[in-house]
Parts: structure tokens; sequence; C-alpha cells
């Protein structure tokens, strides 16, 4: 075997080895594929509205989605920032988790929409607010509780 076979096998290997490490040593996104069903209320003049839409807010590979931020406002898939993520025990005893989640978009007319996220376990609850050059356009309050997903059936073992 030749010098060049040598050193291209060796920095293949090596390649290979900082990939599969890149790969593994990236946490994984505790929201991702995550979908919560909400209530979310247009806020005028200080005052909740009294009719409430109902929403879908999911989270996937590093993004959020509202259908009524989409359908409303035309506001797609848009990154967000996970600012607090920690563990506490409640009165029951109990482990839960807490996530606090900004997410933050300016659009072609420059106006930007400002989405603050609290999720405590399955409950989420939220406001956007949507301003041009700092003067607040439209705000909207939002609350609900993790869809529920049907279990995965596992296969039965042969008798």
């Amino acid at each position: 075997m030749s010098t060049k076979k040598i050193y291209l096998l060796v920095f293949a290997i090596g390649a290979l080895f900082l990939i599969n490490s890149a790969f593994k040593g990236r946490e994984k996104d505790p929201l991702d594929k995550k979908i919560f069903t909400t209530q979310i209320i247009e806020v005028k003049n200080g005052v909740n509205d009294k009719k409430s839409l109902p929403d879908e807010i999911e989270f996937k590979d590093g993004k959020v989605f509202s259908t009524v931020l989409n359908t409303k406002l035309s506001y797609k898939w848009i990154k967000y920032r996970i600012n607090k993520d920690s563990l506490y025990i409640d009165d029951t005893e109990n482990e839960i988790r807490y996530f606090e989640v900004e997410v933050s978009t300016t659009d072609e007319s420059d106006q930007t929409m400002l989405m603050m996220i609290k999720i405590d376990e399955y409950d989420i609850e939220g406001e956007v607010k949507i301003t041009k050059k700092d003067k607040l356009k439209k705000m909207f309050v939002f609350s609900g509780r993790e869809k529920y997903k049907k279990p995965k059936k596992g296969k039965e073992e042969p008798k």
C-alpha cells in the first residue's frame, strides 16, 4: 500500500469520526414534534376581545408554526429560541419541565412579530405582539394544552 493511500484512508476515517461525534454531541430539541391546541384572543386597547379562535401551535426542527398566525398574518414556520429550560418539583412531588421560548421575525414591510411562550409541562400560554417602527399594531394572547397523541401500539410477541 502506498503512502498516498494510507494518508487517504486515515483522512477518511478521521472525517467519519468527526462527523459522527458532531451529530452525537448535538442536544436534541426538547420541543421537537410537540403540538399544542390553544385558544387565541386578540387584545384591543388593553381589553381581551370576547371572541377567541382555536389555534394549533406546532414545534418542529427548531421552528414553530401557528395556524391562526398563518391564516391571519401569513407567518409560516419561524425559528425559535429556548431562553429557559428548567425542571422543578410541584406540590404532588412530580418533576415538571418548564420552558420559556422566544419567537421573532421581521418581514419585508418592516413589521416585527414577537411571540413569547411559556410551557409548563403540558400547558402553554403566551402573547404575540405585531409592531411596526416600534408601534404596537396588534396583540394576541393564547393558552392551551399539548395535543393528546395516541400511544403507538407495539408489536405483540409471538407465543
